[in-house]
């Protein structure tokens, strides 16, 4: 079950995004997915204290399901690139449904906790991490103009998701047990095949205009001679304008990309969402306890996460609208930092806060700073290796982030038992959070922006194609095999023949009336001086 490619090894041609239409579902089905896959290992911790009873274990053996599942996320990011590069998005989240609802469905029938870090650990992380990378992808090949906003919206499944499937677990956990909220709970992970199913892909709405423009070709190849005479150059651009899809790139297909290494821009990307995700979680994990031990009661410690998650809600989408203005998103790199140097700030001002209103004004301002992360972060992404390597960027990234999510929240947790002092570590997270921010700003100025006079190989964030030159040695190869296929019925047809080298001739003398003269011969060198390498291999033919 390959990807369907117009010739198996090829990578597919990039399609132009339609920014809406099927998009909009496309987006609907990333909202969900990504609300599972952030606020799923969330929700769970509401059955915790029933699986401690029943399986006589304490909180941290409890809280390891949590941390396989982010694990999972995170760490099999370049797998799902593989999978996704081989077999195509919608396969790959539709296993991935199945996966992490069978998890947790088995998960509801164990009997021992090493039996759970398998089933709701592993295998549920396992099917959520193929279906979040996908989703993602998908979004960045069907939005373009739009795609900050689309980013925000989707991103903005994380706290719906997270301020309803811990009630919903609550209320589940009451009536029908733990066994019976898993089992539940594995159903409604079921809806990932439903969000996997729409991911259609793009390239297939080409191939239907490529299969009509072939069968127009063919049947005007059957009109009389003095019709075809007259339809003969248009259906020489018509055929050409269908073999135009298959024309870049003919190289062969990588499971992953490891050129994206030598793009600077996603070295600094990569460094700074390291240094970043180390203090970016802290707060919020660490926020309850703090409060409980400032002498806030647990139920309101509680809602302070609810204050964080109705905050960003808002925060995200309305961070993508002000990113996808026009005078905003060649700079949204710089919008990125500073919302990474806003969200430390927030950490650093609030380590002294001693009362609840003080913790109050503190999830307000970090709910809006963490909103602004959480939606630019794979819009930057995107933004800077561009559609055609996403896949691939993603999943090296995400690995990457595994590395600091396994040492940033242990540690502070470690840090607080040895010293009883939060305020050190809320100064350590947002001390690590300026520094990232201030890392991708610095860097980006001085590294990239300096080279803006010189032309990059990736100077089109959207497409990801291959340069001018050999796009117009690809138009010369694809018009030289298309002659040769048309050889014999263009003698057969003399008023065909006149007519078209007429054409070509005229378009020749206009061309070098403007200046920019062709010499006949070199195909090669007439694609790098900016020559219609089509007409000119024509005109060679005839």
């Amino acid at each position: 079950m390959g990807r369907p490619d117009p010739e198996e090894g090829q990578l597919p041609a990039p399609v132009k995004p339609p920014d809406g239409g099927w998009g909009w579902i496309v987006l609907l089905g990333c909202f969900v997915i990504t609300g599972f896959s952030y606020a799923f290992p969330k929700a769970v911790s509401v059955y915790f204290k029933e699986l401690m009873k029943d399986f006589h274990v304490g909180y941290s053996d409890t809280a390891w399901i949590s941390s396989i599942m982010l694990a999972m996320l995170y760490g099999t990011g370049p797998v799902c690139s593989i999978m996704v590069n081989q077999f195509g998005c919608r396969p790959v989240m539709l296993i991935g449904g199945l996966l992490a609802s069978a998890g947790m469905i088995l998960a509801s029938f164990t009997t021992n906790i090493i039996e759970l870090y398998l089933t709701a650990g592993v295998l549920t992380g396992l099917g959520m991490a193929l279906n979040f990378q996908p989703s993602l992808i998908m979004l960045g090949t069907y939005f373009d103009k739009r795609r900050p906003l689309a980013n925000g919206l989707a991103a903005a499944g994380s706290p719906v998701f997270l301020s309803s499937l811990s009630p919903l677990g609550q209320v589940l956990l009451e009536k029908f047990g733990w066994r019976g909220g898993f089992l539940i709970m594995g159903g409604l992970l079921l809806n990932c095949c439903t969000c996997g199913a729409v991911m259609r892909p793009l390239d297939m709405g080409m191939k239907r205009k490529m299969g009509k423009a072939q069968d127009k070709y063919e049947a005007k190849e059957m009109l009389p001679i003095g019709e075809k005479s007259e339809e003969g150059i248009g259906t020489t651009d018509a055929t050409k304008k269908g073999k135009k899809a298959k024309k870049k790139p003919k190289k062969g297909k990588k499971l992953l990309d490891f050129s994206i290494f030598s793009n600077r821009g996603f070295i600094i990307y990569t460094i700074s969402k390291f240094i970043l995700v180390l203090g970016l979680f802290v707060p919020p994990i660490l926020l309850v306890n703090y409060a409980k031990d400032t002498g806030v009661p647990d139920t309101e410690a509680a809602f302070l996460l609810s204050i964080i998650g109705f905050i960003d809600i808002f925060a995200r989408p309305a961070c993508g609208m002000v990113a996808g203005l026009k005078w905003v998103r060649p700079h949204v790199a710089y919008l990125f930092s500073f919302s990474m140097l806003f969200n430390g700030l927030t950490d650093i001002c609030s380590a002294r806060a001693s009362n609840y209103t003080g913790l109050v004004i503190f999830c307000v301002f970090f709910g809006i700073s963490y909103g602004m992360v959480g939606a630019l972060q794979f819009e930057v992404l995107m933004a800077i290796v561009g559609s055609q390597k996403f896949s691939s960027a993603i999943g090296l990234v995400l690995l990457i982030e595994a590395f600091a999510v396994l040492i940033g929240p242990p540690s502070a947790g470690r840090l607080v038992d040895a010293l009883k002092n939060y305020e050190v570590i809320f100064y350590l997270a947002g001390s690590e959070v300026v520094l990232s921010a201030l890392f991708l700003g610095v860097t980006s100025y001085c590294c990239l922006n300096r080279g803006k006079k010189e032309p990059l190989p990736e100077n089109n964030p959207s497409a990801g194609g291959g340069s001018d030159t050999e796009e117009a040695e690809s138009d010369v190869q694809e018009a030289e095999e298309h002659s040769s296929d048309n050889h014999q019925p263009a003698h057969s047809t003399d008023n065909a023949v006149v007519v078209a080298n007429e054409e070509a001739n005229h378009v020749a003398e206009e061309q070098r009336g403007e200046g920019g003269g062709c010499p006949a011969g070199d195909g090669e060198v007439l694609a790098r001086d900016g020559c219609n390498a089509d007409q000119m291999v024509e005109r060679d033919s005839f």
